[in-house]
C-alpha cells in the first residue's frame, strides 16, 4: 500500500498544480492567444465544475471497481491528453477545453486516497492522514507558482505543459501498476449519494464545504496573478514569488489544522475558528486592496493559512457515512467543495468584467468582498452542525 500511496500522492501534486497554474501564465498567455482575466477564470471555473461534476461517478467507481482501475484511467485520459491539448492551443476557448478535460483526469487523485484511508485505517487518524496527503500533495501548488513562471520564460509555456502531459501519462501508469484495492464490502445493504442527502446531519457540513475552498482556492488559483499585475504591475517572476508564499501558508495550514481534532476533542470547533478567520481576513484585504504589496501579500497567504480547514470538515461528515457508502459520501463532498469554487470562480468572471474600467483595483475589491461574505454565511449556517469525534 506505500507505493500505491505515493503514486496516487504524485497524482495529487498534479492535481493541485493545475488547478493553480494559471495565475502566473495569465500574463504570457494573454499576449500569446489572447485570453483575457474573465476567459482564464472561466477556464478555472470548468475545471473545478467538471472536477466536482465527476465526483458522483467517482464515487460509484470507488465502491465498485475500486480506486486502481478509476484513477488510472482518468488520469491518463484527462491530465496526460488535456495537459497535451493545453500545450497546443491557440485560442482561449481551447484552453476552457484543455482545462475540463485535466478537471477530469484529476477528480479520483485525492478521493482515491483518501478512500483507502477511509478503509484501510483507524478512523480516529483520518483527518491526520488526509490532511498529510492533503499538504504533501500541495507541493504541486508550489511548483505552479515561481518554478512555473521560471519555466515558461526559460523553455516556453508550450514546452513546459508538454511535459506535464508525459508526466500525467506516467503517473496514470504508476497507479494501475502500484495501487492496490481495499477488499470489497459484501453487505446487504444497497444504497446511493441519495441516501446521504437524506441525512440531516450533513446538510450544515455541506455548507460550509460549498464555499470553504473558494477563498483561498480562487486568489490562489487565478486572481492573486491579474490582481498583482494589475493593480501593483509586478513581473511574472514577481508574482510567482508572491504565490509561492500563499502555496507555503496553505500547505503549513493544512497540516496544522489535521490534527486538531484529536488535540482538541472537537471537529466542528476547530473548522468553524479557522473558516471564520479566513473570511474575515479576506474582508480586510477587500477594505485594504491597494495597500503595499507586502501588505496584502500577507493578508493572502494568511487567508490560505486559516482556510486549510478542508480534509477536516470531510473527516467531521465521515463519521456520519454508512461504511457501504464512504467512497459515495466523500465523493459527495468533494463535489460540494470543487462545485462551489467552480461556481464562485465564474460568478467572479462576470464581476471582474462588470467593475472593470472605473479603477484598476476595484474589480478586486469587489471579488475579495464576495468571497469572504459568502464564507461568513457558510461558517453561519455550520454554527448550527453536530459535532464528530470518533
Amino acid at each position: 500500500m506505500q507505493a500505491g500511496l505515493i503514486v496516487l500522492c504524485l497524482a495529487y501534486v498534479l492535481s493541485q498544480f493545475f488547478r493553480a497554474f494559471l495565475a502566473v501564465l495569465a500574463t504570457v498567455l494573454e499576449t500569446d492567444i489572447g485570453a483575457s482575466a474573465e476567459d482564464l477564470a472561466f477556464a478555472s471555473g470548468l475545471w473545478f465544475l467538471v472536477f466536482a461534476t465527476m465526483q458522483l461517478p467517482v464515487g460509484w467507481a470507488l465502491d465498485t471497481i475500486g480506486p486502481r482501475r478509476t484513477a488510472a484511467s482518468l488520469m491518463a485520459v484527462g491530465a496526460g491528453g488535456g495537459a497535451a491539448l493545453f500545450a497546443m492551443a491557440t485560442a482561449p476557448w481551447q484552453i476552457s477545453v484543455a482545462m475540463g478535460l485535466i478537471g477530469l483526469g484529476c477528480s479520483p487523485a485525492l478521493m482515491a486516497s483518501y478512500f483507502i484511508f477511509a478503509r484501510e485505517y483507524p478512523p480516529a487518524k483520518f483527518a491526520t492522514l488526509a490532511a498529510l496527503m492533503l499538504g504533501v500533495g500541495s507541493l504541486g501548488n508550489l511548483v505552479a507558482s515561481y518554478p512555473t513562471a521560471w519555466a515558461s520564460e526559460v523553455i516556453g509555456w508550450r514546452a513546459t505543459l508538454g511535459a506535464l502531459s508525459l508526466m500525467g501519462f506516467a503517473v496514470a501508469a504508476g497507479i494501475f501498476l502500484k495501487v492496490r484495492d481495499p477488499e470489497q464490502l459484501v453487505s446487504d445493504h444497497k444504497g446511493s449519494v441519495l441516501d446521504i442527502l437524506k441525512l440531516p446531519v450533513v446538510w450544515p457540513i455541506l455548507a460550509l464545504m460549498l464555499v470553504n475552498y473558494a477563498p483561498s482556492g480562487a486568489i490562489r488559483g487565478l486572481w492573486i496573478g491579474p490582481y498583482l499585475s494589475d493593480v501593483y504591475g509586478l513581473s511574472p517572476t514577481q508574482i510567482g514569488q508572491a504565490t509561492l508564499a500563499m502555496g507555503v501558508a496553505m500547505i503549513l495550514g493544512t497540516l496544522a489544522f489535521g490534527p486538531l481534532d484529536r488535540i482538541f476533542g472537537s471537529r466542528k470547533w476547530v473548522v468553524l475558528a479557522g473558516n471564520l478567520a479566513c473570511a474575515l481576513t479576506v474582508l480586510i484585504l477587500a477594505l485594504y486592496v491597494e495597500a503595499s504589496v507586502l501588505a496584502v501579500a500577507a493578508l493572502m497567504a494568511l487567508a490560505g493559512f486559516t482556510g486549510a480547514t478542508y480534509p477536516v470538515i470531510i473527516a467531521h461528515a465521515r463519521a456520519f457515512f454508512p461504511a457501504h457508502l464512504t467512497g459515495r459520501g466523500v465523493t459527495l463532498m468533494n463535489l460540494f467543495g470543487m462545485g462551489g469554487i467552480g461556481i464562485m470562480q465564474f460568478l467572479s468572471g462576470r464581476l471582474h468584467g462588470a467593475y472593470s474600467g472605473e479603477s484598476a483595483a476595484l474589480p478586486y475589491q469587489v471579488i475579495f468582498a464576495f468571497f469572504g461574505i459568502s464564507l461568513l454565511l457558510g461558517v453561519l449556517i455550520y454554527a448550527f452542525s453536530r459535532d464528530s469525534v470518533d
